[in-house]
């Protein structure tokens, strides 16, 4: 992966459209097919028929925009890393499972997380995050 490329979380993506100043992204923006399963949740959970076509055009547009970066056997062995990561810092209960799926992505492609929640990804080794401010 080459160093414009960065990997933006699920918060990241749902903000996009938001986000005015280009700089603070990658140049070549990507997603982890752990985001696309994470957005994948959000029409099932809602009983709002409004929200859930909302949320719908949210994954469509996600899959039209991106080719996810997969979670792949590298991937598997970087959650491992990751998840020593947290619980050695006491943050096994508070971790959320997406995000540190997402996180072992960016770690095993070289790659630099985009988040708007920095603090979701702290305390992981080997992590390179970049805060994303949020909008607004």
């Amino acid at each position: 992966m080459s160093a414009q490329e960065g990997l933006l979380d699920t918060s990241t993506l749902l903000l996009l459209p938001q986000i005015s100043d280009v700089s603070v992204l990658p140049e070549i923006p990507l997603i982890s097919v752990i985001t696309l399963a994470e957005l994948s949740v959000g029409p099932l959970v809602t009983d709002d028929e409004t929200e859930r076509a909302r949320r719908l055009a949210q994954v469509q547009q996600a899959e039209a925009d991106f080719d996810p970066v997969p979670f792949d056997a590298s991937a598997a062995r970087a959650f491992g890393q990751v998840a020593a990561s947290l619980r050695r810092r006491g943050r096994k209960r508070s971790a959320r499972a997406f995000d540190a799926l997402i996180a072992a992505t960016a770690i095993a492609n070289g790659l630099p997380l985009y988040t708007c929640n920095p603090g979701d990804f702290t305390d992981i080794d080997g992590l390179v995050i970049h805060e994303v401010p949020v909008p607004g």
